[in-house]
């Protein structure tokens, strides 16, 4: 199997939750690419989105399409049913392309240019957002029919990424444009903030919607139906981290300035919260610079990888991250470390991704993870000095599947190495699938069934391979179907 097969766009089947390290070794072994590449588990969306209706269940989200804006992420999204945000005419073509109504798109980005205004109009995206009067009479010429929503800005005090110096007009400012936006016959329907992307301050949601809620009132005396909210971005994605303290601020707060009798349409633009941990991103050590040390001191070590801050680690420079590599290959725990960084590819200097790590010394031909990189990484990637950007091994579990299948076309899955039960499409049990053909197909090679290593994430049990019974029962063991239902 070649790279275009591992790499085409298409999503893998796992039995279990995908093990990120047991596929990206099993990649790197087959030796498909030489190329960074990314590892996508779509389940783990899946999951952040029951997470999102558990924790806000008032609240609508709009996936930020700037964030990653992979068309399998997006696919995934639009089925789950969640609203998009848009900040550009061709982020508003790539939802639409989906079959996405227009009526699920918000335009928020501010300030826009006349084309990106026209498009709106033309493919009937009402919604959008503004902050000044210059706006105002943009729209006004290009899309008099816009639904708009007037921006506030309200900073919070510690956020990975600020926004409150470009957008957002000062809560005591904005009667006056809405006043404008009233003489001018437009239509405002509601109000909008973002607090800043990668928030770490809660309590500053609360004081927003409490501007929210007073700037309802003036809109309403101006002339305005006020029902719309739109409570931005800035939920947390990286693996252990959680939206329940915002959550419970959030509620909190529209519990008590728009309950749910007022009949407000809530809705956020989450993004890193969807995409960022469903991400892993595999480097290959390609160079290696040995510095030595003084008489006391141990030798210091430069690793050049294949990705760097021009590519996917443009995250270390506009998002303010700061990454750690995971080593692919096992070392022991006691092995000894030295001081380390890590360089991207090209020539510049400035292409640094790590600048001190403790880590072993490490061979050309290493490679190594960075988790937790599915946000504003590939979507601001370029290819300075000719450096490819990493193409993206997408994987699902069989559970998700599950739930992908209701609005994917089948051929969006491989299904290559996985049991017949998957490859059936006649519901998430074995009925009517010809169950005990699974141990000949895996079985018939003289890796036994460790040929479906991709599938179970484990190694097998020497027992599976002394006869197809024994293999049965294994996968029978491994799936931990119903009693009831019978192999046929």
């Amino acid at each position: 199997m070649d790279s275009i097969t591992y790499f085409d766009d298409r999503i893998h089947l796992t039995a279990y939750k995908p093990r990120i390290r047991n596929i990206a070794n099993e990649l790197t072994l087959a030796k498909v690419t030489e190329e960074a590449f990314f590892i996508c588990d779509l389940g783990e969306i899946i999951k952040k989105h029951e997470e999102w209706i558990s924790q806000l269940p008032r609240v609508q989200p709009h996936y930020a399409v700037k964030c990653n804006d992979s068309r399998l992420v997006l696919q995934t999204l639009a089925g789950l049913g969640t609203g998009f945000d848009c900040a550009s005419k061709a982020e508003m073509r790539k939802v639409l392309d989906l079959g996405v109504n227009p009526s699920r798109i918000i335009f928020a980005n501010p300030t826009k240019q006349n084309s990106h205004v026209r498009a709106a109009a033309e493919n009937n995206v009402v919604r959008m957002t503004f902050d000044n009067e210059g706006e105002l009479h943009k729209i006004k010429a290009l899309h008099p029919r816009a639904q708009l929503v007037i921006r506030i800005r309200c900073d919070a005090e510690k956020a990975q990424c600020q926004l409150g110096m470009k957008f957002g007009v000062l809560v005591e400012e904005a009667p006056d444009l809405l006043e404008a936006a009233h003489a001018l016959g437009l239509d405002v329907i509601g109000v909008s903030f973002h607090v800043g992307s990668g928030c770490m301050d809660p309590p500053v949601f609360d004081r927003a919607i409490k501007s929210c809620k007073w700037l309802f009132g003036v809109g309403k005396e101006i002339g305005f139906e006020m029902n719309f909210l739109d409570i931005g971005g800035g939920f947390p994605g990286n693996t252990g981290t959680s939206i329940k303290e915002i959550a419970s601020v959030v509620n909190g707060s529209l519990a008590a300035h728009f309950p749910e009798e007022c009949g407000v349409e809530i809705i956020a633009e989450p993004g890193r919260f969807y995409v960022a941990s469903a991400f892993t991103l595999t480097t290959l050590v390609h160079s290696i610079r040995e510095i030595k040390g003084n008489e006391t001191g141990d030798n210091k070590y430069m690793y050049y990888i294949n990705d760097g801050v021009y590519g996917s680690f443009n995250c270390v420079i506009y998002d303010h991250a700061v990454v750690h590599p995971e080593l692919l290959k096992n070392y022991e725990d006691d092995k000894k470390t030295y001081e380390s960084s890590i360089w991207g590819p090209t020539c510049d200097g400035l292409d640094n991704v790590c600048p001190r790590e403790m880590m072993p010394k490490l061979d050309m031909g290493d490679w190594l993870l960075f988790r937790n990189m599915g946000a504003y990484t590939l979507v601001a990637g370029g290819t300075f000095n000719g450096f490819p950007t990493p193409k993206i091994y997408f994987v699902a579990s069989y559970e998700s599947w599950c739930q992908l299948k209701e609005f994917m076309n089948p051929e969006e899955f491989v299904t290559d190495n996985v049991p017949i039960l998957m490859k059936a499409g006649v519901g998430c049990n074995r009925d009517a699938v010809g169950w005990a053909s699974v141990a000949g197909a895996a079985g018939s090679s003289s890796g036994c069934l460790n040929n479906v290593l991709n599938v179970f994430e484990q190694p097998l049990p020497a027992v599976v391979c002394d006869s197809p019974n024994n293999t049965n029962n294994y996968l029978d063991n491994v799936f931990q179907f119903p009693a009831n239902i019978q192999a046929q």
